[in-house]
């Protein structure tokens, strides 16, 4: 029997991963509750979106900090006084440090709207544009402290369009990532999903089990 599944969601923008995650949760389709949403922008609409579900919400102004690592340790005080025991990066625009990694081991997860490892970073989808490459999508993967390089959760495919813009193809794929990220959570919150060390010290794999634990 696995442990209540206690999410921490971080988010810098307008929520609509947090949206997808509120919504499953109140559905009934993700059996889990979230504890905290955590903002390091005050006017975030993610916060706005937690509030009107009746969430708790922190703001940390990450420039009141001295480093990206003191930061990240208060993040962590927060994420524990509101016994968080998964922490879900939706759209949060800040690289984390070993400080947060390290106080979750293999329980950060990431949202990437692109077909990793392909098109990390920023502008996923006007890079995959550019490249000129006819399917792209998202991923679901735990973070690590690399830029985008964590182990891989989950994939969606989204076709890419003729006349397609870097805006349009941002919103078709965020039609997918609304329903994988719940999905995946699931995975988690049944015990589903295992984490398994390379025996020759390369990328941890994971495995995902066909039924709940």
């Amino acid at each position: 029997m696995t442990s209540p599944l206690v999410l921490g969601v971080l988010v810098s923008g307008s929520g609509t991963n947090l949206q997808a995650v509120i919504d499953a949760v109140a559905s009934g389709r993700l059996r889990a509750t979230i504890g905290v949403v955590l903002s390091n922008v005050a006017t975030a609409k993610g916060l706005d979106r937690a509030r009107a579900a009746g969430i708790p919400t922190v703001a940390l102004d990450h420039k009141a900090h001295a480093s990206r690592e003191a930061f990240d340790g208060a993040v962590v005080e927060v994420l524990r006084a509101h016994g968080v025991s998964c922490v879900v990066l939706a759209g949060f625009m800040r690289i984390i440090t070993a400080t947060l990694l390290d106080a979750f081991p293999q329980r950060v997860l990431n949202i990437h709207p692109s077909l990793l490892p392909a098109f990390p970073g920023v502008r996923a989808q006007a890079q995959a544009l550019d490249y000129g490459v006819r399917i792209s999508g998202c991923t679901v993967h735990l973070v690590d402290g690399g830029m985008d390089t964590g182990p891989i959760l989950a994939q969606a495919a989204v076709p890419v369009l003729d006349g397609d813009t870097a805006d349009t193809l941002r919103d078709r794929i965020l039609v997918k990532e609304h329903e994988l990220l719940p999905e995946v959570l699931q995975w988690i919150a049944d015990g589903r999903v295992e984490v398994l060390a390379d025996e020759r010290g390369g990328r941890p794999r994971i495995r995902i089990s066909d039924a709940p634990r």
